[in-house]
């Protein structure tokens, strides 16, 4: 008669369920790298898509800073000066898309310092839905806070002045002229629309560079991931063979 050594029940319920719990982290695991996978390879296109986006941003940065600049030198040549008791409004130049870094938080956080050194006693009109706040009344004076586009990595909020029809009117390089009220009027909301249109365009070319940095930084990030989950499922997917191949043995030497 042959000897025979009965393996434990408890012992092949323990293997068993070692089994199962191993394959329902390597599933749990494979779906997540799938998942991540794929935004990876969204957010690789959006940086491809971005990256095309910043050279044409920048030439109508390039044209738009000979209008802004004009403006501000017809303020500053004509010593114009806010007048007293003047209401004052803040035109913050934002955009409706997220996914560019803290673009937009930049220039709500220089309104804000701007606004408490004011007071809060001045309005506040936004240019996009992602700073959105009611619109308002416009005012006679407007500070204009758009995002500087200095480097393809770096921006900075700047507010632009743009001052009433009346200080203009009564600057130094303005009252030795008659003008007609009329006239004055449009040539000011002139420059006006001048300085946001300087202010949306060199904002868009800033919102456009740091999308394409935030992708790839999201794209990497999505890849050293990636990379993680491999190996912790190579490691886990090595377990469950280990744990397989010592129940086959056990179970062998058993018989």
């Amino acid at each position: 008669m042959f000897a025979t050594r009965v393996q434990p029940v408890t012992s092949v319920l323990s293997a068993a369920a070692n089994q199962t719990r191993n394959m329902g982290t390597l599933r749990e695991i494979q779906l997540r790298l799938n998942s991540i996978k794929n935004i990876g390879k969204i957010t690789k296109s959006m940086k491809m898509i971005a990256s095309t986006k910043v050279a044409k941003a920048q030439r109508a940065m390039e044209s738009a800073r000979v209008y802004g600049a004009s403006s501000s030198s017809i303020y500053k040549n004509a010593n114009t000066t806010p007048l007293e008791n003047e209401d004052q409004v803040y035109i913050v130049s934002s955009s409706d898309r997220g996914l560019c870094g803290g673009i937009h938080s930049s220039v709500a956080k220089a309104t804000r310092k701007l606004m408490i050194a004011d007071g809060f006693s001045s309005q506040v009109i936004v240019l996009g839905d992602k700073a959105q706040e009611p619109d308002v009344s416009f005012q006679p004076t407007a500070t204009i806070v758009y995002n500087k586009f200095q480097s393809a990595i770096a921006y900075e909020a700047t507010p632009v002045r743009n001052y009433s029809s009346d200080a203009l009117k009564a600057s130094e390089g303005f009252a030795a002229y008659e003008l007609d009220d009329d006239v004055l009027q449009n040539y000011n909301d002139f420059l006006l629309a001048n300085n946001i249109y300087w202010g949306l365009v060199e904002g868009h070319a800033s919102e456009m560079s740091a999308k394409r940095t935030a992708m790839e930084n999201a794209t990497k990030n999505a890849g050293d991931l990636v990379d993680r989950l491999t190996m912790t499922y190579n490691r886990t997917r090595q377990a469950a063979i280990t744990s397989e191949l010592v129940d086959i043995i056990t179970g062998a030497s058993a018989l």
